[in-house]
Parts: C-alpha cells; structure tokens; sequence
C-alpha cells in the first residue's frame, strides 16, 4: 500500500537533503577581496604580525604580495598565515606572477611562491626563522623559453612518501605544463590528513604523495615531534613571499570528510 505523504513533509526532506549535499561541496572563501582579515604576515626578522614594508595587500580586489617598498630582499622571507587550522580539504587558489623580482631575491626565487599546507602554528616560529615547517605546493611561472613545471612540492623540515619510499629530496616536480608571462592559473591541492596529497593545476592532476611528515633532522621540525609521532595530519595554511611580486584574486577551501 502506498502512502501518500503530505506536501510540506515532501519539501522539508527535499530541502533538507539539498541543503546536506551544498554544504558538503562548498567553497569557504578564505580571502574576502577587501582586507587582510584572518590572515597574519609572518616575516623572517620581524616579530609574529608585523606587516614589513606592506608587503602582503589588498589592491583592486586582489591579495597581493609586493615589494616596492623595498630596496632589497635582504633574505625577507615572508609567509601570511589564515587564522584556522585544517586536515581534510581542498585548498584552491587563483594566481599569476607579475613584474620583475625585488633588488637582491635569489635566483632560484624568480617567479617563484608557494601554498605552504600543514604549517606549524606560526606563534611557535623563531623570529629569524625562514620557511615555517610545513609541506609547500610550489608555485613557479615559466622563464619564456624554458620548461619550468609548477604545482611541485618542497619540504621545509618535513618528508613525504611517493611511489612507496621515504622521499628526502627538498623540491620534486610535478608533470604540468609551463605557464610564461602574467597569466592566470587555478591550482588546486587536495589534503587529507596524514593520507594523500594530489596536486591539480587547471583541473589535471600532476603531482600525488602521502604520509607527510616531520624530518627529525630539521631543529625546528624536531621540537615539533611529540610521543615519537612524525605524521603530520593537521596544520595552518600560509601564502609565501620570496621575492618575487605574485597576485592572488581566489583563495578558497573546500572541507572534506575524512575517509574511513
């Protein structure tokens, strides 16, 4: 026998069935297109929210890292810092690299940032402290002439698994194309805890590992370890500054359920 059930009970399971599925596939934006709320700038030399030389701003909308009012580097790595920690997520970013490197930037930081994911609490960083322990999704804009992927990963203090074995390789690339000039480009990296990472650029998958981790061999990582436990399964998310002036108009996070 089948029961008729009353129409508002229909659309109350209906509604509340759409509202389950929008919530889980929503996007959180992290950065507002206004100001720097929830975010904190973390600069090598300078104390925990100290802003030097305006380096990260907000102009026309769009989050940007910029040194024009340096008159060089001077080794100022910088790092802005959101206010929550996250495991399991989707971090997506919208960048592009514009103008000339800062007086003084290495060579190597030549069109060159990063998503720093799984961060140590920046209030636990040394004041002269370079890179804050964490795994870093590279960001790298092409030269004009020479392939340079992006989308990579490097470990400041930390290790990773990839194809089974232990990786302890600072920087290892990824398989995307290369992208010159100032253009756009979406990159996506997908967290799940201490589990896998997967690394997207323009929605192809170029780069996946596992099992971060703290590397025993860095003093700063080594003060993070407790109970002998190295996997890394939570952490900040930060935005780098190495010298070379990049914009951000998207910074986005989609919260995943942790896979059983």
């Amino acid at each position: 026998m089948h029961t008729r059930l009353p129409a508002l009970i229909v659309l109350a399971v209906l509604s509340s069935t759409s509202i389950a599925q929008d919530k889980k596939d929503e996007w959180i934006p992290l950065f507002n297109g206004k100001n720097l709320d929830g975010w904190t700038p973390k600069i090598k030399g300078y104390d925990l929210g100290v802003n030097h030389n305006d380096t990260f701003r907000v102009e026309d909308g769009l989050l940007k890292v910029k040194y024009d009012k340096y008159g060089a580097f001077e080794t100022k790595f910088g790092h802005l810092f959101h206010k929550e920690k996250f495991s399991h997520y989707v971090l997506r970013l919208e960048y592009r690299f514009v103008g000339d490197q800062c007086k003084g930037g290495p060579g190597w930081a030549i069109r060159n940032s990063g998503a720093m994911l799984h961060c140590q609490d920046p209030a636990t960083m040394r004041k002269d402290q370079e890179f804050p322990v964490s795994i870093e999704a590279q960001l790298l804009g092409g030269n004009g002439k020479d392939p340079r992927t992006t989308g990579n990963v490097c470990s400041p203090g930390t290790n990773i698994v990839m194809g089974g074995k232990l990786i302890m390789q600072h920087c290892n690339s990824s398989k995307s194309k290369s992208f010159h000039g100032d253009q756009w480009v979406t990159a996506e990296f997908e967290v799940n805890g201490s589990g896998k990472v997967k690394h997207f650029i323009n929605g192809e998958l170029v780069l996946e590992y596992e099992q971060p981790q703290l590397d025993e061999r860095d003093a700063d990582a080594k003060k993070l370890v407790k109970d002998k436990k190295l996997l890394i399964e939570e952490g900040y998310i930060s935005l780098q500054a190495e010298s070379h002036p990049i914009d951000f108009r998207k910074v986005e996070i989609k919260r995943l359920t942790p896979k059983q």
